[in-house]
């Protein structure tokens, strides 16, 4: 099974939220796809066994063969070749590894060559099995490590994948074939309206999802409100508590420090299964 942890901004506790599911879980692995700033290791403190680089195929245009057509340029929407009047100019940061070019260049003169963008590491926390993936710095191109990332999950396992914040193109990537998503958000007009965004996106993909309140107790009855009336499912609400903060500012998970917390966690996960057990009952 593939559970999601998601949120509409940054700083509402995904990474809290995805790091106690996993370890209050058995046989479970947790899966960083947050590449630009994955931080689920300062929790989990996993002992890294083995790296991986992940490319992206760039053109190379063999200029003796080229005849500065110019139909690479024209094909390529991301502007990731302009050609200059006898010669080709290669942006590859905006190249998305699609090898078109190569396919349309007429005199068959690009070929690709490897460009490295960022890691992927597997390891493991106690007796979890932990994947992250980290982007090169500057690197604007985040969506083919986390797909990277996701080759590792091992499909006999619950995987627990850590989404980036936000709702934009690594988000997507990592909530696609998702079984279900953790939509965590809190209870300001801020955290609403990002929460609000995020749903789309869950309906849009058909992806089931409920949301988890973090930092209750604080705000108002908006969020609350909202869930209702668009019949959305609040599974768990975290307590707005100096304690948790304090544990989360030492990078301690909260159920090491106390425990009971796992039999929430537990709880969580068993809700998650019954629903999408009702869920393909009724279709």
């Amino acid at each position: 099974m593939i559970i999601s942890v998601a949120s509409g901004k940054g700083g509402t506790g995904k990474t809290t939220i995805a790091t106690n599911l996993a370890l209050s879980l058995k046989n479970c692995q947790y899966v960083d796809c947050d590449v630009e700033e994955p931080n689920g290791y300062i929790f989990l403190r996993p002992q890294i066994q083995e790296s991986k680089t992940v490319y992206l195929p760039v053109p190379h245009v063999h200029l003796e063969k080229c005849s500065f057509c110019g139909k690479c340029a024209e094909f390529c929407q991301f502007n990731a070749l302009a050609v200059a009047k006898e010669n080709i100019l290669i942006f590859p940061e905006l190249c998305h590894g699609c090898g078109g070019c190569m396919v349309i260049c007429p005199n068959s003169a690009i070929t690709e060559e490897n460009r490295s963008i960022g890691v992927v590491e597997k390891g493991k926390a106690s007796h979890l099995e932990f994947v992250q993936g980290k982007l090169n710095i500057g690197e604007p191109m985040a969506t083919p490590v986390v797909r990277a990332v996701k080759d590792e999950i091992d499909e006999e396992k619950i995987a627990i994948l850590d989404a980036s914040p936000g709702t934009g193109c690594p988000v997507i990537e990592t909530i696609s074939g998702s079984d279900y998503c953790l939509l965590i958000t809190e209870p300001t007009p801020f955290g609403l309206y990002d929460l609000q965004l995020a749903v789309e996106v869950m309906r849009n993909l058909r992806i089931p999802f409920g949301i988890i309140v973090n930092r209750w107790g604080e705000g108002d009855s908006q969020l609350e409100d909202y869930c209702l009336k668009e019949n959305i499912p609040i599974l768990l609400k975290i307590p707005f508590s100096r304690d948790i903060a304090m544990l989360y500012s030492k990078g301690i998970p909260l159920v090491q420090a106390h425990p009971h917390w796992k039999a929430n966690f537990l709880k969580l996960f068993e809700g998650i299964e019954e629903r999408l057990g009702e869920a393909t009952h009724h279709h």
